[in-house]
């Protein structure tokens, strides 16, 4: 995230009770992957403000290779397919899930190639303009990007939710503006940017429990989770 240690702990903070205030509105077992999202995006925050201390002295660099190691694992090897997944799951049964497949099938193998080229080789971080640029060192990284974009993003328009296609729409608006203004630290703001587009996750699970009232009970039996 841009700024400092302090910036990405306030965020984590809170953007962390957003998440909690979402966990508290799941009802059944498919929504739990969808409305983790904002704790894990907290957690993702706060684990980069470890990162920023040992860029600025205040921990060991060992420390800070560590926080960038999960900070990296995370954004990179789990949200390509943690997000269409999660989305795919919270749609109702019929054409639109069908048509979400694709966007999960290329998330995962985008997922499986980034965190092989993560764990595969050391996590380099430094500060660049206020954020932090991460790089991994790895071929074929323009079509994983491409990838990644398809991926935490093309489940989302094609939502029957509006909540979900704005959370759609505003990860397009950031990801576009950050590779095209800002790509080399790319990980580090997109990832501040989708955490606070997150509460738009609140925003779906609040106006979808308010309009189904009392008649979804609390982790109720349900189909399979690809019916």
């Amino acid at each position: 995230m841009c700024f400092s240690a302090t910036a990405d702990f306030v965020a984590a903070g809170v953007i962390g009770s957003v998440g909690i205030a979402t966990l508290t509105q799941v009802r059944t077992r498919r929504d739990v992957p969808f409305a983790s999202l904002p704790l894990l995006f907290a957690a993702h925050q706060f684990t980069e403000g470890f990162v920023w201390l040992s860029l600025e002295g205040h921990i060991s660099r060992g420390a800070g290779d560590v926080a960038a190691y999960l900070y990296v694992l995370f954004a990179f090897g789990l949200l390509p397919v943690l997000v269409p997944t999660a989305i795919l799951l919270i749609e109702p049964p019929g054409r639109r899930r069908a048509h979400m497949t694709p966007f999960v099938v290329i998330g995962a193998i985008t997922s499986v190639y980034l965190f092989w080229a993560t764990a595969a080789r050391p996590v380099g971080y430094a500060e660049v303009h206020h954020s932090i640029a991460y790089t991994a060192h790895a071929p074929l990284l323009g079509v994983a990007a491409v990838g990644y974009v398809l991926a935490t993003v093309g489940a989302a328009l094609l939502a029957g939710y509006p909540s979900i296609v704005a959370f759609g729409v505003a990860n397009a608006v950031g990801l576009t503006a950050v590779l095209v203004v800002l790509a080399e630290a790319f990980a580090s703001i997109w990832c501040v940017w989708a955490a606070l587009t997150s509460c738009l996750v609140l925003l779906f699970f609040v106006r979808r429990n308010r309009a189904q009232g009392g008649s979804v009970k609390r982790f109720q039996q349900e189909r399979p989770a690809f019916a």
